[in-house]
């Protein structure tokens, strides 16, 4: 929000400079994220009176004027503005003035040879409007030639642009703003209290009938007549300028200007076009939902279908305004307009915001209904207005009705319990107490919290009744009232020790270190996330990030209730998807095939409710080779066995024994190469397989691509432990190995990784390792079988073997074989 410094010196006395007011904003939570200093934009532009204006004789555009600017002699200025009379007062940048809105510095110069000294300005070059026709005249006669112009220019002024949290939504106003200084520096406030007679209840003038007891509790209609619309006082229009609003008519500007004072939305309505729109002098004015049908033109001249989240105010059940939003174009003020109904209402921030959503709108007003307004003071921000527009606008006050749901009879306070030792606890010493003769490393002095809440507009009293002195123990309790207007973010005890800790000072807390130093390390997760990606991306995969929002496709999938878009409307149940996608765009955009991994959270729901867990999904394929001139242009695909081997020495590095079990249950992958994996023989860590062909020829993707899905948490179950552990290192053995091969015939269903594991088991210690060298199925291979062949490894670490140390193990796995798996050995 900008925040004028003229306009908030009228609400609370301060001394501070803009940039220490800035600075302590800043400290107090209030980012300011820019220091407007307008005074600068004018500097040396002082008021001018146009004695004489000549035609220029060398240039028909251009005229030259002596203007008097309180010096001995009149200047001459050579000016091309259409609208230069003599008699007008003008603001006249003299020699040596810099312009920064313009970078301009004013020197003496021939202008077709006729010397001119100054500058005559129009509002742009003084930064006050985007295009000017012509120079700027001032409109006042009584002001003094040679006076600085910039009083009368508004550019007497600093702006702050002030952040404030999304919980203070006080903050989005001026009396916030001044509150708010006033606590931090314990200045006065004076704030505006209108008096303003109300008018009866009983008039026929309008009639307010409230259906919705929470999306609008409290709605005030004001009826006025008399009202003579014109362009507002040059106050007002500076004001709202300074804060970043444009001025309208003296009947709008003052809705705007509440706003922006208050932080209390209102709309003016011309009541005769109201009368119009609702089809009858009788008016009753009601807030309700849309209908799929309604329509309504705004007044930025959309017509809007509304949608049935929409809260519209209605004229007789007809609508003539988005609620909390915008008004309607059929019943804006106009300059005809002679009667007003200004409406003063409180709605829900969650009607409100889901209304401005579904008409991608988002206003001052609806902004701060999203926040939150304060009801308290809903009338008084009313009768701030209609003060204003009986000052300027010369209206009558005819009729003013209020109604209120039961919620909005509820007054908006609580009290809450603050306990001083917690204070004490929770933000401990401090190094730069202002309370005199108190040493540094003491803790806040109770008196300094009380005074604290209090500036807040806090009512603090002590919950033992009869304690007197409120520093007489460190357990000493207080109940602590809370204003209205800070209702929305002081709800709990922690809320007050903030409030403390940030108006006293965060810079004036002291530094403490903990006692012992402990070494940090990681937790067991971390650990393993780091050691898993340092894992992956040694494999040769490139690590990816999606969104955990999708297409809605299935029922298991979470489906958001409000979302921003539908392609972004539920959640991922798998990675499998976004990896086909990613590998997809990157062979469409001419990047190659992609062999990537992601560590993401996916969702999904069934009878027993929505669930969650991380999972690893990875994606392998296509021919990453630059030049494929070695197979002649055509590029050669993965085959199942590298993708395979790719993952098995990940496993490897991650000291993971896995075993694949054939699966296919999944209609993305093909059926007979998918594989489910499991550790420990009944841990199911997750999937690995190639994509189906339909799927594969369906995104245009290479001949072979393989996905695998692994479960995290049985990651952490089997890597993980919670405890450090010492690599230990194994000595390679020195002696030569040997080595036999083993051939025989097995049934197609037996899988080669049980058989594996079988010789491992059987072979002991003396077997280093088993490889599959040749897997034949055809000619003289019985009919249901295959032809198996796997070279087995002896080695031991302390001599070399002999055949008699290795022909017993060898001959006792045969014999394994035949027993547990009824091979038929061929040798």
């Amino acid at each position: 929000m900008r925040i004028s410094l003229n306009w908030l010196r009228d609400l609370v006395t301060f001394e501070l400079s803009p940039e220490d007011l800035a600075d302590t904003l800043t400290m107090a939570g209030f980012e300011v994220e820019d220091i407007e200093d307008r005074r600068t934009w004018a500097a040396g532009v002082v008021v001018g009176k146009v004695i004489d204006r000549q035609p220029h004789p060398d240039a028909d555009k251009l005229g030259v004027c002596q203007v008097d600017i309180g010096a001995a002699q009149p200047s001459t200025i050579v000016c091309g503005a259409a609208n230069v009379t003599a008699g007008a007062h003008v603001p006249v940048a003299t020699v040596g003035t810099y312009l920064p809105i313009v970078d301009m510095t004013i020197k003496p110069r021939q202008l077709r040879g006729v010397p001119s000294a100054g500058m005559i300005c129009s509002l742009a070059e003084l930064g006050l409007a985007k295009e000017s026709d012509g120079i700027h005249i001032f409109p006042q006669t009584d002001i003094t030639v040679g006076a600085d112009a910039r009083p009368l220019l508004g550019l007497d002024d600093v702006v702050l642009d002030v952040t404030s949290t999304a919980n203070r939504a006080d903050a989005l106003s001026m009396v916030g703003i001044a509150r708010e200084i006033a606590a931090i520096t314990g200045a006065p406030l004076k704030l505006p209290a209108p008096q303003v007679p109300i008018a009866g209840a009983n008039s026929t003038a309008v009639a307010v009938a409230l259906t919705d007891p929470k999306a609008c509790p409290i709605y005030i209609a004001t009826v006025l007549e008399q009202v003579q619309v014109a362009p507002s006082p040059l106050w007002l229009q500076q004001r709202l300028q300074a804060a970043g609003t444009r001025p309208i008519n003296n009947i709008v500007d003052v809705t705007n200007y509440v706003l922006l004072e208050w932080g209390q939305p209102l709309h003016g309505f011309d009541y005769h076009r109201l009368q119009q729109a609702a089809a009858s002098d009788g008016l009753t004015i009601s807030v309700r939902c849309a209908q799929p049908t309604e329509k309504l033109t705004t007044l930025d001249s959309q017509a809007r279908a509304l949608a049935p989240e929409t809260l519209l105010i209605t004229a007789n059940d007809r609508p003539v305004a988005l609620a909390g939003v915008m008004g309607g174009e059929s019943t804006e003020v106009h300059g005809g307009t002679t009667a007003v109904m200004l409406e003063a209402a409180y709605f829900d921030a969650a009607a409100i915001r889901k209304s401005a959503r579904s008409q991608g709108l988002r206003t001052e007003a609806s902004a701060r209904y999203e926040r939150g307004v304060n009801p308290a003071e809903l009338e008084l921000a009313c009768q701030r207005a209609i003060q204003l527009m009986v000052e300027l606008a010369g209206a009558s006050l005819t009729a003013q009705v209020i109604d209120r749901t039961d919620v909005g009879k509820i007054t908006p306070t609580r009290t809450v319990s603050l306990r001083l030792q917690r204070v004490h606890e929770v933000l401990g010493t401090v190094t730069n107490i202002d309370a005199p003769g108190t040493a540094a490393g003491a803790f806040i002095p109770s008196d300094r919290i009380h005074d604290i809440l209090t500036s807040l507009g806090c009512v603090v009293t002590p919950a033992d009744t009869d304690a007197v002195d409120t520093d007489a123990a460190d357990t000493a309790i207080w109940q602590v009232q809370i204003p209205p207007y800070r209702y929305q973010d002081l709800e709990r005890e922690i809320d007050l020790i903030e409030e403390v800790a940030r108006l006293y000072g965060y810079n004036h807390f002291a530094n403490t270190l903990p006692q012992a130093a402990v070494g940090g390390y990681l937790s067991p997760e971390a650990s393993l996330s780091q050691r898993l990606r340092a894992t992956l991306r040694g494999a040769g995969l490139t690590e990816l990030i999606h969104y955990s929002l999708t297409k809605p496709a299935s029922p298991q999938q979470v489906v958001l209730a409000n979302p921003l878009f539908s392609e972004y409307s539920a959640l991922r149940t798998d990675l499998i998807d976004g990896l086909l996608e990613a590998f997809q765009f990157n062979l469409e955009q001419g990047n190659g095939p992609l062999n990537g991994f992601e560590r993401g959270r996916v969702f999904w729901q069934d009878d027993t409710g929505i669930h969650e867990e991380d999972v690893v999904g990875g994606i392998l394929g296509g021919d990453a080779r630059q030049g494929q001139w070695v197979q002649g242009g055509k590029p050669q695909p993965l085959s199942w066995f590298e993708a395979k081997g790719i993952l098995e020495s990940i496993f490897q590095r991650l000291g993971l024994t896995v075993d694949y079990r054939p699966e296919a249950t999944d209609p993305r992958f093909h059926p007979g190469r998918t594989a489910s994996l499991w550790v420990r023989g009944r841990l199911r860590l997750g999937t690995f397989g190639q994509i189906h062909p339909q799927l594969r020829q369906a995104k245009d993707l290479p001949e072979a691509v393989y996905i695998f899905q692994l479960d995290w948490s049985v990651l952490m179950t089997c890597l993980a432990t919670g405890r450090q552990k010492a690599v230990r290192f194994s000595p390679y053995s020195t002696y030569p190995a040997s080595d036999r091969d083993l051939a025989f015939f097995a049934p197609v269903d037996t899988p080669v990784a049980e058989l594996q594991k079988a010789i491992t088991k059987t072979g002991g210690k003396l077997l280093a390792s088993v490889t599959l060298f040749d897997d034949y199925r055809g000619e003289s291979v019985p009919e249901g079988q295959r032809s198996l062949a796997f070279r087995l490894v002896y080695r031991a670490s302390d001599r070399t073997l002999t055949d008699d140390d290795v022909e017993p193990v060898h001959q006792k796995v045969r014999a394994a074989l035949e027993k547990q798996f009824k091979v038929s050995l061929r040798s």
